[in-house]
C-alpha cells in the first residue's frame, strides 16, 4: 500500500500540485433486524477505494476509484489535478493553510470482542430472545430488536510526508415496543430511540446493554402510556434525559459551530448557521454553568478517531466556555480565514466523498446537581425522555422535540407519566435557561450513527456526552 500511496503522491507533485493527499477506505458493515419473532433482515456490506486530493494553484480537485491498482492510481491523480485546474476557471477566493510537519502514526479504537468473529446464528439468537421478551407483555403489538456493527480501515498519505493507518470498530443495538389501543398507538425505546446506543466498541457493548433484561420494563412502560394523561401546556420547567439532551446537543450546538456552514458552503442541503464570526469570543450562548466541548479523544466514543481526514490529530477544544462562545469546528481552509488551526473535524463517510467539517464528541461538561436537586427545584414541570421527532430551521434557532414519554413533576417531586410531552425554544435562550446539570455519574457519551450533511449526503458517526439538565421557563405542550 505505500507503494501505491507513494505513486499517487508522485504525480500529483510532477502535476505541479501544492498539495495532494490520498485517503484508502475499506469499509465493512452488518445490520440486523428482528420483529415479532422474526428476523426482518440481514444487510452486510463490504466496500474499499481510494480517494484523491490536491491543491492546484489554490483551487481542489478530486477523483476517486474502487479499483486500487497501479494503472488506476495513476490515472486518477492525473484526473484530480485536471479538475482542479478546472475548478480554478470560477476565478473564486483561492485556498490556503498552514503546512504541517512529517508525520508516521497508527491508531486502532479500543474493543475486546471482534463483532464480525461472531457469527449471524449467536446475534440472531439474541434479538429473537429479546423480541420474544418484548411480546410476552400484553398489548404488545410490534417487539423490535436491532443490532449494528461497522469495521473501516483507512490509510493516509499525503505530499506534506504525513501518513497513517487507522482502524475503528462500531457496534450498537437497541429495542423498541409498540403498543396500539383504540387506534392510538405509543413507542417505547431502549437504551435510546434510532437504533439505540453505539459505541466505539466491540460486540461487549451489545451484551452490556442487557436488552432481555430490559425488554419487559421497556414494554410495560409502552402499554402505560396509552392510559396516560397528555402532556400538559403552558411555559414551565423542564428536565431533559440523557439520550434526549445528547439529541438537543447535537442540532442546536453541533451543528450551528460547523465553520463550513457558517461561510455558506453547507446551506444547499442543511443550512447555515447564527453563530457568525463576530460572535466569536463575544457572544453569550448560554448560562454560565453551561460548557461545551468539542473532543475525539474520549474513549469508546462514537466521534472519536486518532486522525481526521486531513491528517490532523483527534484534539478537545472548548467551544462554550462558561456561558460563551469560544470556539468553531475547523478544517484547515477554513480556520486559516480565522486566524486559527484546524482541530481536526474533517471526515468523509467513504472512498469516494470529498471529507467536510464533521462533529466529532460534542460534549455538555457535567455539573454539580444530583438528579434528585434537579426536581427538588422545580414546582411545575416535566421531566422528558427518549426522543420520538424534532426540528429546527435551518440557521439552528428555532426548534421543537418532542419526547416519548414525560413525568409531571410538582412541589419538587416526581408524580405520574405523561404521554406526548414535547417542547419548543430558541437556542440561546433556552440555553441561557439552563440553571442546572447533574454531576459526572450521571454523565454518558451517546452514539449518533447516522448524521447527515452534504450533497451528495454523507452519513457522520458522532457523539454527545451529557447528564441531565435544567431549563426553566419553556413552552411545553400544545398551544391553543
Amino acid at each position: 500500500m505505500r507503494k501505491l500511496t507513494n505513486l499517487a503522491l508522485k504525480v500529483i507533485k510532477n502535476l505541479g500540485a501544492e498539495y495532494g493527499d490520498i485517503r484508502i477506505t475499506r469499509i465493512e458493515t452488518e445490520n440486523i433486524s428482528v420483529k415479532n419473532k422474526k428476523v426482518e433482515g440481514i444487510n452486510k456490506k463490504n466496500w474499499a477505494g481510494f480517494g484523491i486530493r490536491v491543491l492546484y494553484k489554490g483551487y481542489w480537485g478530486f477523483a476517486s476509484s474502487s479499483i486500487l491498482e497501479k494503472k488506476e492510481i495513476e490515472k486518477v491523480a492525473k484526473l484530480a489535478v485536471k479538475i482542479a485546474k478546472a475548478s480554478g476557471i470560477l476565478k473564486h477566493e483561492p485556498v490556503t493553510f498552514e503546512k504541517l510537519s512529517p508525520l508516521k502514526d497508527s491508531w486502532k479504537s479500543p474493543y475486546k470482542i471482534d463483532p464480525f468473529e461472531i457469527s449471524i446464528k449467536e446475534k440472531i439468537d439474541l434479538l429473537l430472545d429479546v423480541s420474544n421478551e418484548l411480546l410476552k407483555v400484553k398489548g404488545i403489538i410490534i417487539g423490535h430488536v436491532s443490532c449494528q456493527s461497522t469495521k473501516e480501515e483507512k490509510i493516509f498519505a499525503s505530499t506534506e510526508n504525513r501518513y497513517f493507518t487507522q482502524q475503528t470498530i462500531q457496534t450498537g443495538a437497541g429495542l423498541e415496543a409498540y403498543a396500539m389501543k383504540d387506534g392510538e398507538v405509543q413507542k417505547r425505546s431502549y437504551p435510546a430511540s434510532f437504533g439505540g446506543s453505539f459505541e466505539n466498541s466491540g460486540w461487549e457493548h451489545v451484551l452490556s446493554l442487557k436488552l432481555k433484561e430490559n425488554a419487559k420494563p421497556t414494554a410495560k412502560e409502552a402499554i402505560a402510556l396509552l392510559s396516560a394523561p397528555q402532556c400538559p401546556s403552558g411555559v414551565m420547567d423542564i428536565i431533559l434525559e440523557g439520550s434526549q439532551l445528547a439529541l438537543q446537543v447535537h442540532e442546536s450546538c453541533g451543528h450551528p459551530i460547523e465553520l463550513d456552514r457558517v461561510f455558506g458552503t453547507e446551506r444547499s442541503l442543511a443550512g447555515t448557521s447564527f453563530l457568525t464570526p463576530d460572535k466569536l469570543g463575544k457572544f453569550q450562548y448560554g448560562s454560565k454553568i453551561v460548557n461545551i466541548t468539542a473532543d475525539a479523544t474520549i474513549k469508546h466514543s462514537l466521534g472519536s478517531f486518532g486522525y481526521d481526514d486531513e491528517g490532523i490529530p483527534a484534539q478537545k477544544t472548548y467551544i462554550v466556555k462558561k456561558g460563551k462562545f469560544v470556539g468553531y469546528l475547523t478544517s484547515r481552509e477554513t480556520a486559516v480565514k480565522l486566524g486559527m488551526q484546524s482541530n481536526g473535524t474533517m471526515r468523509a463517510d467513504g472512498f469516494n466523498r470529498l471529507p467536510l467539517i464533521r462533529m466529532t464528541s460534542i460534549n455538555l461538561l457535567p455539573g454539580k446537581d444530583t438528579f434528585n436537586s434537579l426536581i427538588s427545584g422545580i414546582k411545575n414541570g416535566i421531566y422528558m425522555a427518549i426522543n420520538k421527532s424534532w426540528s429546527i430551521d435551518d440557521k439552528r434557532l428555532n426548534f421543537q422535540f418532542a419526547c416519548e414519554i414525560g413525568w409531571v413533576i410538582k412541589n419538587g417531586k416526581l408524580k405520574h407519566i405523561v404521554k406526548n410531552p414535547n417542547y419548543t425554544g430558541i437556542t440561546p435562550e433556552f440555553w441561557n435557561n439552563c440553571d442546572g446539570i447533574s454531576n459526572k455519574k450521571d454523565w454518558r457519551v451517546w452514539g449518533v450513527p447516522n448524521c447527515g450533511k452534504g450533497d451528495p449526503m454523507q452519513t457522520a458517526r458522532v457523539s454527545h456526552g451529557v447528564s441531565r439538565a435544567r431549563f426553566r421557563n419553556v413552552k411545553v405542550g400544545v398551544g391553543k
